[in-house]
């Protein structure tokens, strides 16, 4: 089974793999990245946004290389609700079937110095590493991992997000029902 993974983010890439390899334990996968444009801002500032770039990254990927079975994208974003910053990120789940399926991670609390830089125009990851002093933290544990002491990482949490979009490929339920997580974009 080949797999394209929108991004070259190693956390991404291994998060994808992990998802597959619970979902498909008997299929030798063939996991690839691709690196493609979201067709969104560099930092997603609102829900919609932010999904709108992980269904583009899946598109987009399976332009790249056709001849997949799979082709994930995941996008970070945050948005605002009652004045406080919060992470998540989408995952977009294309089957060679037509059919896309996707999630939403869980939200995570910025604290205030985070938010602070992410309003003057910082990407989220490089607003982590000024405030955690670290480098490249979204390759690593991300805003999860920093936040949580290591507890959750951006890829325990992405590796579960990516297997509730893949539900709808492997649950009869999702097949012939509509209004679901399913469409046939």
């Amino acid at each position: 089974m080949k797999v394209v993974v929108a991004s070259a983010n190693p956390v991404k890439v291994r998060a994808v793999r992990a998802a597959f390899e619970r979902y498909f334990p008997d299929q030798d996968l063939d996991v690839t990245s691709a690196s493609v444009p979201s067709g969104v801002s560099e930092q997603p500032e609102t829900d919609d946004e932010t999904r709108t770039g992980a269904r583009n990254r899946a598109a987009n990927a399976a332009a790249a290389e056709p001849d997949a079975d799979y082709w994930v994208g995941l996008e970070g974003g945050v948005d605002r609700y009652d004045g406080e910053l919060m992470a998540f990120a989408w995952m977009a789940v294309r089957g060679r079937n037509g059919l896309v399926s996707d999630a939403r991670s869980l939200t995570l609390p910025l604290p205030q110095a985070v938010r602070a830089l992410v309003d003057s125009g910082l990407e989220l990851g490089d607003a982590n590493d000024r405030v955690f002093a670290t480098v490249n933290s979204k390759q690593a544990g991300g805003a999860y991992g920093l936040l949580t002491e290591g507890r959750e990482t951006r890829e325990s949490i992405y590796i579960q997000t990516v297997m509730m979009a893949l539900m709808p490929f492997t649950n009869e339920l999702y097949q012939h029902a509509s209004g679901l997580a399913v469409s046939d974009e």
